[in-house]
């Protein structure tokens, strides 16, 4: 698959915040998604050390990071007691602060911007949830669209093999254990992930994804990734 192309100029999903001049934004936004174990915030360390090590200033952003309602998600989280809609609503908010206090200012000062999951991830377990389409692409449209968007894809089963290795255990949302896939929290995990997987899928045809295979070492996938990304960079 060829690497994402990087776009003219920056722009917004939808309106996008007011009182942002998107000429000013000079540097990149990368996202790299992909699920729990797919060796994505180590990819995202991994190209955070190679920018840097080319004299590239880096800020790196992920979910539930925002100084505002983090620790407020992560306790609510942990009690496995949010409906949908709310909990959707605490991720945007997450998000939304950190687009305007941390991305936002860092692409002013020309800072390459490194997200170790973006929009898409929220907006992937929203609709395998049930929500609808329309109302969560409007929700999200406060976004900027990213200079480039790469899904790391791994097979289910190796998603559980490294999730037992990393935690020996596996996590209650990432099962997918609050929509009633299956009592077997093995098995909800199995049928969430290739739901997931599935709706990834479909938006990097409308997103413009590029699709790295994270079934393979460390290694490959991060010389993969720093290959594609190396072209897109203004010299």
């Amino acid at each position: 698959m060829s690497p994402a192309k990087r776009l003219p100029s920056k722009r917004f999903y939808g309106k996008g915040l007011s009182g942002v001049p998107l000429d000013s934004l000079k540097g990149m936004l990368i996202v790299i998604e992909g699920p729990d174990g797919s060796g994505r915030s180590t990819q995202v360390e991994f190209l955070k050390s190679w920018l840097e090590s080319r004299g590239h200033a880096i800020v790196d952003i992920g979910l539930k990071r925002s100084n505002l309602v983090s620790k407020q998600l992560g306790e609510i989280l942990d009690g496995n007691v949010l409906n949908p809609v709310t909990l959707s609503l605490f991720y945007a908010t997450d998000f939304a602060d950190q687009l305007e206090n941390i991305m936002i200012p860092a692409l002013k000062a020309g800072y390459m911007v490194l997200a170790d999951r973006y929009i898409y991830t929220l907006m992937a377990r929203d609709l395998v949830r049930g929500s609808d389409r329309q109302w969560i692409e409007s929700l999200y449209g406060l976004a900027l669209v990213p200079d480039a968007v790469f899904y790391l894809k791994i097979n289910p089963k190796q998603l559980v093999e490294r999730n037992f290795l990393k935690n020996a255990t596996l996590n209650y949302w990432e099962s997918g254990m609050d929509i009633g896939l299956s009592r077997d929290m093995f098995e909800s995990f199995v049928r969430y992930q290739k739901l997931i997987q599935s709706e990834f899928m479909r938006m990097s045809s409308i997103y413009g994804f590029t699709i790295v295979d994270a079934n393979r070492s460390a290694r490959r996938v991060s010389m993969e990734l720093q290959a594609k990304i190396e072209p897109l960079i203004p010299s």
